[in-house]
């Protein structure tokens, strides 16, 4: 019986080993954590966004690096497939904003059991152990080789290590060694979907603020829109972080050539002049004040001192002394916060890594390598990136079973 072996126990390795373990092959798997699945549970913050409605033409356009090396993938297990596959292992699922799916229970965990359940139905053993080393012979797989002496000698070997982001996770670029001893090409490695530091140091000072239902637009140096979202953000010791940052990360390249700057609109629902007449009643209703206790109403309490330095306007000011234009002026800076982009943070603190094995030497209709026969790649190991939206997710499902249906 064909022997396989799968290394890494997340969400590509899972898939991997099942579909292989499903043709009726003998397949270990072997996952260096205690528990398998660690990065999926804290994925979509521990609700697990599995993968999107769009179709298979958003799903490439969503997936900026090397999408298209992706069609064979994305087709042969399919968004639909990934949806009825969970479904048929007990985990009913949802649609929220922007086509994310997800588990109607909002557990992540519900995923990683479906996955671990798909793999015991197929017979697939697990070991608990860390590879060190990848062997082949004549470009050809031979074995596997265990941090407790033991080799494993089979046919196929499906590397499934995930990226170099989260290493806490398990993700510790271990997929990048094995590729390149042997013989493949590593693109060099840097974050994506990552918080951003800011050069202004009034950010501090707002350090676990969250906002909801704020837009952003950013611009690079040359003035141009490069991305613009809706959602929810946080301020941070270093800068700015939470969804609509994560994904606007990733359309920011050459980010320290490109002096990007990121504009915060607070009160997106509103209109300048429907928010002008929101200031003015408020002014009103405190018009005896001083101007620092007159935004309690409009803003969050940690906001407001911010707020009243960039504004200009002296903060015990009283409000029936606000001229109209530094109420303008006011509203302007509501609609308009800007930061100025100074670097991403560490590849560490990123949710993907961007970079890694070369499509060219990986032959996309199997997975398998073109240099090494029986060694095949699955999910963030390969350099194939997307953006936030269950898309990372599903090309790791889609990748993972492609592997596992040609090993």
């Amino acid at each position: 019986m064909k022997k396989v072996v799968v290394i890494g126990g997340g969400a590509a390795g899972m898939m991997a080993a099942g579909t292989a373990a499903s043709r009726g092959l003998d397949v270990t798997l072997i996952e260096k954590n205690n528990i398998l699945g660690k990065k999926i549970l804290i994925t979509g913050k521990g609700r697990c966004n599995i993968t999107n409605s769009t179709d298979i033409e958003g799903f490439i356009k969503n997936t900026p690096v090397n999408g298209k090396f992706l069609y064979s993938a994305f087709y042969t297990f399919t968004n639909e497939d990934t949806i009825r596959f969970f479904n048929n292992l007990g985990v009913q699922t949802k649609v929220e904003r922007g086509g994310r799916i997800f588990p109607i229970s909002d557990k992540s965990k519900d995923v990683v059991i479906a996955l671990e359940k798909y793999m015991k139905k197929n017979n697939v053993k697990i070991i608990n152990d860390k590879v060190t080393e990848v062997v082949s012979k004549d470009n050809k797989i031979s074995h596997v080789q265990l941090s407790n002496g033991q080799q494993i000698y089979c046919d196929s070997v499906i590397i499934a290590t995930g990226g170099a982001s989260y290493p806490a996770t398990g993700s510790t670029g271990d997929g990048y060694k094995f590729a390149k001893e042997n013989g493949h090409t590593i693109v060099p490695l840097k974050p994506s979907l990552v918080p951003l530091e800011t050069k202004e140091e009034w950010v501090k000072d707002l350090q676990g603020l969250s906002l909801k239902n704020v837009s952003i637009k950013v611009f690079n140096k040359k003035d141009k829109k490069v991305y613009e979202d809706f959602g929810e953000m946080i301020f941070t010791h270093f800068g700015v972080s939470g969804p609509i940052i994560l994904s606007a990360s990733s359309y920011m390249k050459k980010i320290e050539e490109e002096n990007y700057r990121l504009v915060i609109d607070l009160k997106p629902a509103l209109s300048y002049e429907q928010l002008d007449k929101r200031v003015q009643s408020d002014f009103s209703k405190y018009i005896n004040k001083i101007y620092a206790n007159s935004l309690n109403d409009l803003l969050p309490k940690k906001l407001i001192p911010v707020i009243i330095q960039l504004s200009g306007i002296p903060k015990d000011k009283v409000v029936n002394e606000i001229t109209k234009k530094e109420r303008l002026d006011l509203v302007h800076l509501l609609k308009n916060l800007t930061v100025n982009i100074k670097s991403y943070r560490p590849l560490k603190d990123a949710i993907i890594t961007s970079g890694g094995v070369k499509v060219s030497e990986i032959n996309p209709s199997t997975m398998e390598s073109k240099l090494v026969k029986g060694l095949y790649f699955a999910g963030e190991v390969i350099d194939v990136d997307a953006y936030t939206g269950g898309f990372n997710l599903q090309i790791a499902f889609s990748t993972g079973y492609l592997a596992g249906l040609n090993c």
